[in-house]
């Protein structure tokens, strides 16, 4: 499914339980947000996005501990955890995703290579986290993402 179509069946789902969805985004950049507000009458269900590039934003805006950065680093699923949570209760949105990762073409390490993402969504009852490698270059890395991460959250809501 495209981005469009997931973004449709998205809003669906949020339509129908009445929620809004939150989004916390550093190698994506945005694009997660932009996707879903392409949509017309998206302000109904999309409550806000966090674009935070910087270990300092991840801070500020979403309440992630330094010390969590410190020890895990900005891409794990620590971090992709409390960044979604703390989306979500930053907005008061019913759910949120949370992306960071290494979309290249350098930052990669041997341990995190170039096109390693961390991915978190949260909702009121659970958070769920997961780590996907992708293949491309930088463009590429990001729409997989994006796609990934709607892909996913679709399926932990229709659970």
């Amino acid at each position: 499914m495209n981005a469009s179509a997931l973004t449709k069946t998205l809003s669906q789902i949020l339509l129908a339980k009445n929620w809004t969805i939150s989004l916390a985004e550093s190698c994506t950049g945005g694009l997660v947000c932009a996707t879903l507000t392409e949509l017309a009458g998206s302000s109904e269900w999309f409550e806000r996005g966090y674009i935070t590039y910087s270990n300092e934003s991840k801070a500020e805006c979403l309440d992630v501990p330094f010390q969590l950065i410190e020890i895990h680093g900005a891409v794990s699923e620590e971090v992709a955890k409390a960044m979604a949570e703390g989306a979500r209760a930053n907005s008061r949105s019913n759910v949120s995703i949370s992306i960071t990762g290494i979309a290249g073409p350098t930052g990669g390490s041997v341990e995190k290579p170039v096109g390693t993402v961390c991915f978190g969504w949260s909702t009121d009852s659970q958070t769920v986290t997961k780590t996907m490698h992708f293949d491309g270059d930088r463009q590429i890395i990001r729409q997989q993402a994006t796609e990934f991460a709607l892909t996913e959250l679709i399926a932990l809501l229709r659970s």
